[in-house]
Order: C-alpha cells, then structure tokens, then sequence
C-alpha cells in the first residue's frame, strides 16, 4: 500500500439519509497494489450522537466541500463516552454545489 495523502475537515454526519450532527473527520488516502484507492480515519462528534450511530450500516457524512462519504465502522465496539471511532469510507461521490 502507498500513502498518497491525508485530508480534514469537517460535514454533517447523516443517518439513513437524515442529517444527525456536525463532524470533524480526519483521512488516509492510500493506494493499494490493485491500483484501488482506500480512504479510513476517524470522525469526531458528540459522545452522545455516536453511541447512537456507531455499528449502523446507513451511515454517511457529507463534508463542507460536498463529496457524500459512506461509511462503515472498523471497530467493533465504543469505548465508553467516545467522541471519536475510526471508519473506512466504501463510497463515495460529489454532490452539486448548493445553489
């Protein structure tokens, strides 16, 4: 695997396509030998939104600069009263600029 970048910022957490919380995210971008291209890191949010999320397959964050990330949690438990949980983005895609 080959590091290519790292990228922050922040977006609004969605879940099952409603808007939950502002969160920070903090990515790796690599590239795997395959030439496919990966994306992992951690979000931040309130302790109390992500117990609330974590573990939830319909999670997505779309981030000030308008790309929709899906989610999946790579962890299998919280720690308790976490504000933090790592994730890998399996999507993603641009949205159009608001108008």
């Amino acid at each position: 695997m080959r590091y290519l970048r790292g990228t922050a910022g922040s977006g609004i957490l969605k879940c099952a396509g409603t808007d939950i919380v502002r969160a920070a995210y903090d990515f790796d971008t690599y590239e795997r030998k395959s030439g496919e291209i990966t994306r992992c890191g951690e979000i931040r949010l309130p302790a109390a939104y992500l117990v609330g999320v974590f573990g939830r397959p319909d999670v997505e964050l779309l981030t000030d600069d308008g790309e929709l990330l899906h989610l999946k949690f790579s962890e299998r438990k919280l720690a308790p009263a976490s504000d933090a949980a790592h994730v890998d983005v399996i999507g993603q895609r641009q949205m159009d600029a608001p108008h």
